[in-house]
């Protein structure tokens, strides 16, 4: 199930105006913010397809979906939101099950696949954290002290808060965001029948939920728990290595 635009315009509009309003409208965060979109959203949809494509199915190659350029796999609407909010999607790999390798069902598949996505962002995300503390041990002088240096690690600050903040939101088990799919691979025939029959109701909670502050009370701790878990272990690793 896609989003539908038209409910999708009235939350941007809301989230924009509120975050302006508020005063928390920051160009420049904004602009450290933007290559962490870009590498989070390409990456989760790159992984979705090259899992769907290694499973046997080869929709998304004929699609070219198989490749890392951000154009290939952004929605616009939803960088302006994941920018704002650390939170988004992007535009949707199409899968057929039924390609999938007969070894597998296309239930488990379909999990694998939709899980692929936030997996990703979570694996990105640690990496992004190895380098920030391997420039902080190692480039010292050029964190603090240089212009570009200091750029170049806020930015990576910023990437490492939106893949934590993209695979947290995604794993959220309402429709039509990836947590829903892995959930559906492992109910019971009749709770996927009744879960698909009320897709349309879970799908307004989820926008009731997106537009009030329930979201971020429920996603923010999450998010804040699943980085600081990223930082210890590789702060960890460090201090077994240094």
């Amino acid at each position: 199930m896609n989003f539908d635009n038209r409910y999708v315009y009235i939350i941007l509009a809301i989230i924009v105006l509120a975050s302006v309003m508020g005063g928390g409208f920051d160009l420049l965060s904004i602009l450290f913010t933007i290559p962490g979109v870009l590498l989070a959203i390409t990456f989760h949809e790159y992984a979705h397809a090259i899992v769907a494509y290694k499973l046997g199915d080869d929709t998304p190659k004929v699609q070219g979906r198989l490749s890392l350029n951000p154009f290939t796999h952004l929605d616009p609407i939803a960088v302006v939101l994941l920018v704002f909010t650390h939170i988004g999607w992007g535009r949707p790999v199409e899968i057929n099950p039924n390609n999938f390798n007969k070894k597998i069902s296309a239930k488990t598949g379909e999990a694998i696949v939709a899980a692929a996505g936030p997996i990703m962002n979570f694996l990105l995300a640690i990496v992004l954290t190895i380098i920030l503390y391997a420039l902080q041990i190692f480039a010292t002088n050029f964190v603090n002290i240089s212009r570009i240096g200091i750029i170049i690690f806020t930015m990576l600050q910023y990437a490492v808060i939106v893949n934590v903040g993209l695979g947290v939101f995604n794993l959220i088990p309402l429709p039509p965001l990836d947590g829903s799919k892995v959930l559906m691979a492992f109910l019971p025939y009749n709770a996927k029948r009744w879960f698909e029959n009320h897709e349309r109701t879970f799908y307004i909670i989820f926008l009731i939920i997106w537009i009030t502050p329930i979201a971020g009370e429920i996603v923010s701790p999450i998010i804040s728990a699943v980085s600081y878990g990223i930082s210890s272990m590789v702060l960890n690793l460090f201090s077994i290595f240094m």
